[in-house]
């Protein structure tokens, strides 16, 4: 019997988006390496059933505060059973059959770290969509590597919406991780503790990433980690309401307490400007 300090707790997060997760169970079924556990937090209004072939997994029944709280109820589930390898990942996504083996390789070449990997659009999800030839769909970067602009308090993605011609296969160190797919060992969790909850949605794993770099945790862009992300469908697309909502009020958030004095007046300043347009 594998034991689960080398077993990789899995965790996503599902809200509403039962269909859009078939072709991520599909992805589960079909990996290689079976030295994982899959939890499930299901926030979901009317709850419905989830069931994966070979592979071992457990739902946690929750009511919706948030999607760190999603992370955290997991997490806190993960390391009470005894895990010591995590992998935090969006539920619309999916990826090849060797995935799980390299995410595993990576935590284990890079203990005490936060890990992200190479994150395509799935097809027909970019954001400029008319931009691309046929050939080119699925071969569109959405994240390979990140960093905060403190200038306006915004987390950004290095080579997005690029087509990757291999500029972005070297291994390096990173600003931030998206939420999207984020890997760590139980080291890193000890030290960070759980995800915070005021962020309801969005920000949370960049103010997370910002508690490691204070801690002096290396944060990591490994391309060998491979995903293709339906980007934003949990929340109705990119530039939906709840989408502008959630990434405005979260932004003023995170900035106040970490931006330079000079960007959290301007945030302040357009934030409480946008608000009072929209009361008139």
């Amino acid at each position: 019997m594998i034991s689960k300090k080398n077993k990789l707790a899995l965790i996503t997060v599902v809200y509403n988006n039962y269909l859009i997760m078939q072709e991520f169970i599909k992805s589960i079924e079909n990996q290689e390496d079976k030295n994982f556990h899959l939890f499930i937090s299901d926030l979901s209004d009317k709850k419905e059933d989830i069931k994966i072939k070979n592979t071992k997994y457990e739902i946690l029944y929750s009511k919706n505060k948030g999607y760190a709280h999603g992370v955290n109820t997991a997490l806190i589930k993960a390391k009470e059973a005894g895990f010591e390898n995590y992998c935090i990942i969006n539920n619309d996504t999916f990826f090849n059959n060797d995935f799980i083996k390299n995410v595993l390789c990576s935590i284990n070449r890079n203990p005490s770290s936060l890990i992200g990997g190479k994150i395509y659009y799935a097809s027909g999800y970019e954001y400029h969509k008319k931009r691309y030839v046929i050939k080119d769909r699925g071969n569109v970067i959405w994240y390979a590597g990140g960093y905060v602009d403190w200038s306006h308090a915004l987390t950004k993605h290095k080579g997005v919406d690029l087509v990757d011609h291999g500029k972005f296969n070297k291994f390096s160190k990173t600003g931030f991780i998206t939420g999207a797919l984020i890997c760590f060992d139980i080291k890193v969790l000890n030290v960070l503790d759980l995800w915070n909850e005021n962020y309801f949605l969005y920000f949370e794993d960049a103010e997370w990433c910002e508690r490691a770099k204070r801690k002096k945790i290396n944060l990591y862009f490994d391309p060998s980690i491979i995903i293709w992300h339906k980007v934003a469908q949990s929340t109705g697309g990119s530039g939906s309401d709840i989408h502008i909502k959630f990434q405005e009020k979260n932004r003023l958030i995170f900035g106040l307490k970490y931006a330079p004095t000079r960007t959290k007046f301007h945030l302040l300043k357009n934030y409480f400007f946008h608000f009072f347009q929209k009361k008139i």
